[in-house]
């Protein structure tokens, strides 16, 4: 070559050399490191430490995490990577009455977690001196155990699985958590115009008489026809057509309330 340097085929062979072993070194490397990643990919799989540690449950108010746990099927045993792909975890889960969605993630390194929401309870039905939940989705669960008591729902007395039953739920599901859970006692008490008639008692001490049709129309007025009265002359609150309360110790004196409608039941 004019003006180059010419290099010699004796030069140039030991310096090829060098650099297809370099070349030939990584591939080597690249497939035992490869190798060894799949052998222990694989032995993890097959050892413990692929294996569900910990089952963690979120959201659940009326069933049990072990109730909910036992449900899914889910075990020490189980390998975790098989979590997500299950959608059967879910449907067992979801079967249960109380439970209105559920949603399944796994946690590093080894954990699961289960998220439940649940239908709320509306209600407790009274019968034969048992009680039995309502959920807000209007399905009557089992029995309460033994000694278990109905806190934070009213109790329904003399109602029957039906219309008038129906109704009411209808209308105790609108109304805000905070008056539902002032009612104490709900009794069926039809008269000859309504089929409807519904006598509440309140955890204030209260009475309200009312038809379930306009139950939840009337009563979200609750709080501020209250605060017309004296908390220490307790009565009967009329709903039905109009408003006016009633004392128990003046029952021939009845006393208006403003701020509630005062449409007639339709």
């Amino acid at each position: 070559m004019e003006k180059g340097k010419i290099v010699s085929i004796e030069d140039r062979i030991p310096k090829l050399k060098k650099l297809r072993k370099r070349k030939a070194n990584r591939r080597l490397i690249l497939l035992l490191s490869f190798f060894f990643i799949l052998i222990a990919c694989v032995l993890y799989f097959l050892s413990p430490l692929s294996h569900i540690k910990e089952i963690k449950v979120m959201g659940n108010q009326y069933l049990s995490s072990d109730q909910i746990i036992t449900l899914s099927g889910l075990t020490n045993d189980t390998n975790i990577w098989k979590v997500n792909k299950s959608e059967m975890i879910k449907k067992m889960i979801e079967s249960q009455k109380e439970i209105e969605s559920v949603t399944i993630s796994t946690q590093f390194p080894n954990s699961v977690l289960i998220t439940v929401t649940e239908f709320e309870r509306i209600a407790y039905l009274s019968k034969n001196n048992r009680f039995y939940p309502i959920m807000e989705n209007g399905k009557i669960l089992t029995e309460l155990e033994s000694g278990e008591i109905p806190v934070f729902a009213p109790v329904l007395i003399d109602f029957t699985e039906g219309d008038t039953l129906n109704q009411l739920l209808d209308e105790l599901k609108v109304l805000p958590e905070e008056i539902r859970n002032s009612i104490s006692e709900i009794r069926k008490e039809p008269t000859k115009t309504d089929a409807y008639h519904i006598t509440m008692f309140m955890n204030d001490g209260f009475e309200v008489s009312a038809t379930s049709r306009t139950l939840s129309k009337k009563m979200i007025h609750y709080p501020s026809i209250v605060a017309q009265l004296d908390p220490n002359v307790k009565g009967v609150i009329n709903l039905e057509v109009g408003s006016f309360f009633k004392a128990y110790d003046t029952p021939n004196l009845t006393e208006e309330i403003n701020g509630v409608d005062q449409d007639e039941n339709h």
